[in-house]
């Protein structure tokens, strides 16, 4: 505070008022009237020597101010509301700025930037399109709408955005390399053991492109759609993805992730753990022929008779209290191996003969859970039976199985009339209710114990989840991009925001969930009230938290906007 002296030359006669300097939302200096004293001639009636004596208040007022952090707000009653500035700001994201920037990713971008000719700030938006991402998933024109939210500085436009898109697809997989070696020396990551599993992403389009093709959906959707092949490591921390046409089937997915891996990442052995979809005879050789290892689960009820009677049999099961049982053998076993394509296009396979590890496992509480949920497949396939005109091929997945005689049009899906009467098939029900809560997996690794085969695909789930989050959490479907590099894009800023979000559960001691960590952050903002103030009016278990491993200072009530920036600018020191 000082004292301020105005001279008007119309008068003659000088005004004293103590004064605040501060800085405005845009950075230029304001003055405010902290307090009107008077004339000076007036005052020269009450004081000796005015000039003097309101300077050591006004030095006395604001060591005062200091002391007791005192604020002096002053809000006009009658104001409106600004509606051309971002008056409410997300102040959460300073912690992904912070992860963002441990990781140098600041570095990394800038740097790629150096001999293109664009004009925008590469760096910049990514960081706008992940911080949108995690807290307030949306199109990119909406982010583009939205980006003034965020204190990073955000000057581009929504070409630049797409034109940006187009510079990520070309450096994507420079990024996943420095990504993965920044993880590497910072959290010590290992990657002789992979987990890796597929999904998809829809599209709400009508028709296919060479990309965007009709295929398995996982979400039972006939819209056309993209495969995604991700590896993740024992941390939950993806480590990579690579993306394939929406009609490739899983199977065919894992044997280009892997060599990218092991070409980019220069790792030695990795045993590939992954779900039933994966297992084929051309990934386990693919496996073995590198040197590596898989752990993958294998079908039971899609499995030979002679399996499903070795499951079936009591004879080897330990029992590990009154519901859990396993047992184990290691067995020659035949496996299909492309080796060339016949003239009509068909896949040449060869028989090869490799030692495996099988090791099945029974719970009771997984039984009860699988009859639980036939019960709803069976009512399904009643209706379908009843109302064969209300399905169709993609809405009556799982209550089909049960139903005899049905067949659905190739094209359209519909439920055809054959002629033929539909009804349920009890027999087929009996024999998958004799398999319930079985559980098999196939294994190169014979020396490891059944337990940690076990525990090793148990923890498949950590990539199931990352899944749910990419789907839920991030909103990464349905896209809403065209071109093939714009798509690839996206799901490079939904891959980056994963490997932040998950790095921050991870130094969280995962006693958080993202979702709960997400919620959290989005409510951490504030509202700018006056001059350069802002109000903020969130905090809970998890900012605590957050303060204490991030070193970070959330929950102040009043911050100026210099204290805002001084945050912010401490978070991208390295």
């Amino acid at each position: 505070m000082f004292l301020a002296k105005n001279y008007s030359k119309k008068t003659g006669r000088t005004y004293l008022l103590i004064m605040h300097n501060y800085r405005d939302k845009e950075g230029k200096t304001k003055h405010k009237v902290i307090k009107s004293l008077g004339y000076l001639d007036e005052l020269e009636k009450i004081y000796d020597d005015p000039i003097a004596h309101f300077t050591q208040v006004a030095k006395q007022m604001d060591a005062e101010r200091k002391k007791n952090k005192q604020l002096v707000i002053t809000i006009d009653a009658d104001s409106q509301v600004d509606r051309n500035v971002q008056n409410r700001k997300n102040f959460g994201h300073v912690v992904f700025s912070k992860v963002y920037h441990e990781l140098e990713l600041d570095r990394f971008f800038n740097n790629k930037q150096r001999h293109e000719n664009f004009k925008f700030n590469s760096n910049s938006i990514m960081k706008v399109l992940l911080f949108a991402r995690l807290l307030y998933p949306c199109s990119k024109k909406a982010t583009v709408e939205i980006k003034d939210r965020f204190f990073d500085k955000a000057d581009f436009t929504l070409d630049d955005v797409y034109n940006c898109l187009t510079h990520f697809n070309k450096i994507e997989k420079d990024a996943q390399k420095f990504i993965h070696e920044q993880i590497v020396k910072q959290y010590d990551r290992k990657t002789d053991l992979v987990y890796y599993d597929v999904t998809n992403y829809y599209f709400e389009i009508d028709k296919e492109d060479d990309f965007r093709r009709k295929g398995a959906c996982k979400e039972h959707r006939p819209d056309p759609i993209v495969q995604m092949g991700l590896a993740v490591d024992r941390l939950g921390i993806p480590i990579s993805y690579q993306l394939f046409q929406g009609n490739t089937h899983d199977s065919q997915t894992l044997m280009p992730v892997l060599k990218d891996i092991k070409k980019q990442f220069k790792t030695k052995k990795i045993i590939v753990v992954a779900d039933k979809g994966l297992h084929s005879g051309d990934n386990i050789a693919f496996n073995t022929i590198l040197g590596d290892g898989y752990i993958y689960s294998k079908s039971v009820r899609a499995a030979s008779s002679d399996f499903k009677s070795y499951v079936l049999d009591d004879e080897g099961y330990t029992w590990i209290g009154n519901d859990y049982k396993r047992k184990s053998r290691i067995i020659p076993t035949e496996i299909n191996v492309t080796v060339g394509t016949y003239k009509n296009g068909k896949k040449k396979k060869k028989k090869v003969l490799i030692d495996q590890k099988q090791v099945i496992f029974y719970s009771h509480k997984y039984a009860e859970r699988a009859r639980r949920q036939r019960e709803a497949v069976i009512a399904k396939a009643v209706d379908l039976i009843k109302n064969p005109s209300k399905y169709q091929k993609a809405t009556s997945y799982g209550a089909a199985n049960y139903v005899a005689n049905i067949e659905f049009d190739k094209v359209t899906g519909e439920v055809l009339d054959t002629g033929k009467k539909l009804f349920l098939d009890e027999e087929k029900i009996k024999q998958d209710e004799l398999l319930d809560g079985y559980y098999a997996i196939v294994t190169s690794e014979l020396d490891e114990s059944d337990d940690r085969i076990i525990e090793l695909y148990r923890d498949l789930w950590r990539i199931e989840e990352s899944f749910k989050i990419t789907k839920s959490n991030l909103d990464a479907r349905p896209v809403y991009l065209t071109r093939k590099d714009h798509i690839n894009a996206h799901f490079l800023i939904c891959f980056i925001a994963l490997i932040i979000a998950r790095i921050v559960e991870l130094r969280l001691g995962n006693k958080y969930s993202i979702e709960k960590i997400l919620n959290t952050l989005r409510l951490v903002s504030c509202s700018h009230i006056d001059a350069n103030h802002y109000l903020f009016d969130y905090a809970d278990e998890v900012t605590d938290d957050i303060n204490d491993v991030f070193d970070l200072n959330i929950g102040k009530k009043v911050m100026t906007l210099g204290e805002i920036k001084k945050v912010f600018a401490s978070v991208k020191k390295k």
